[in-house]
Order: C-alpha cells, then sequence, then structure tokens
C-alpha cells in the first residue's frame, strides 16, 4: 500500500469491481475521454476492465482510497512499465463525485516516489486530453514539464482532439 497525503494506493479487490465498473465504465463520455480505444458496452459479469488480475511487469494497477473516510475514490495505474529503459506512464481516472478536490494531485506524487524510489524508474510521462486542466495541474505540481502537443491525435466525442504530452526525469523530480 502507499500512503499519500489523502489518498491511499492499494491493491484492487473485488468489491472495487462493480463501482468502478459502473462510474468510469458504463459512463460513456468519461471512459472516451481516458482510453484510446473507442467504448463499447461491455457486461459486469463479461470482464470488465476493472476486473481483478495478477502481477504484471507491463502495468502496476491500483484503487485509489480517500483516506479521510476509506471511501474508494477511482484508480490509478502505471502502464507501459519498460523495465529495459526504465520508464513509464500514468493513469488516473476518479469516481465523479471525488474529482476536483486534489485527490489527483497527491495520486500523481504517490506515483512519482512509487516509479523513482521504488522501482527505480528514470523517466515518468503523461498524455492527458488539452482540455484536462486538472490532470496538466497535477502533473506540473510534481515537477513534471510539458514536452508537446500531439495535434489531433485524440478522437472524442465525434472529433479529434489535442493531447498533451508532459514528462519527468528522475533527476528533476523534487521529491516533495
Amino acid at each position: 500500500m502507499l500512503r499519500g497525503e489523502r489518498i491511499v494506493l492499494r491493491a484492487r479487490s473485488e468489491a472495487d469491481v462493480p463501482v468502478l465498473h459502473a462510474e468510469l465504465h458504463d459512463d460513456v463520455a468519461t471512459r472516451s475521454r481516458a482510453d484510446a480505444r473507442a467504448w463499447r458496452p461491455i457486461s459486469f459479469g463479461e470482464g470488465s476492465p476493472y476486473a481483478v488480475a495478477g502481477p504484471s511487469d507491463g502495468a502496476a494497477v491500483f484503487s485509489v482510497e480517500r483516506i479521510s473516510d476509506g471511501e474508494l475514490a477511482g484508480e490509478a495505474l502505471l502502464w507501459n512499465i519498460d523495465l529495459h529503459n526504465r520508464l513509464a506512464h500514468i493513469g488516473i481516472s476518479l469516481r465523479p463525485s471525488h474529482r476536483g478536490c486534489g485527490l489527483g494531485t497527491d495520486v500523481v506524487a504517490v506515483f512519482c516516489y512509487y516509479a523513482f524510489a521504488t522501482l527505480g524508474l528514470h523517466r515518468l510521462q503523461i498524455e492527458t486530453l488539452a482540455d484536462n486542466l486538472a490532470m496538466q495541474h497535477a502533473a506540473r505540481h510534481s515537477g513534471f514539464v510539458v514536452e508537446g502537443t500531439l495535434r489531433h491525435s485524440a478522437w472524442v466525442d465525434a472529433e479529434f482532439v489535442d493531447e498533451v504530452v508532459l514528462g519527468l526525469l528522475a533527476t528533476e523530480w523534487p521529491k516533495t
């Protein structure tokens, strides 16, 4: 378990799956903004993308729990972990009722510690939609810098939109 100021990142439990599936997958608009793959209907029993899975070298999947009340706040993952080049990508998806209260900033900070101090990675990267100012703020708070814009690289709500790429090297990490 990884602890921040406001959140705990813990292993996914079976009890988390129906909540995450209902609030993050079944909300088509939210899921379409959070995943590069086209949304498709998946019933909870057909293999939810939030199902508990075994350990993987390529991803570290966590449930986000709010410390103040122990409530499930969402999911967070390090994905496309490359142990040879020592890099990974960060993804966060919070339940609608838990957005806008600083939890994402805490998740990013905890992931920086985990990736750099525990896994010994050299680089973290975040790709987010250009209008996702909350994620960009959370990333910048931990020292990430904007490295570029991928023009019209994401298909969202019937139009192509820009994505922003942010990166942080271990040597630049402020360790706060």
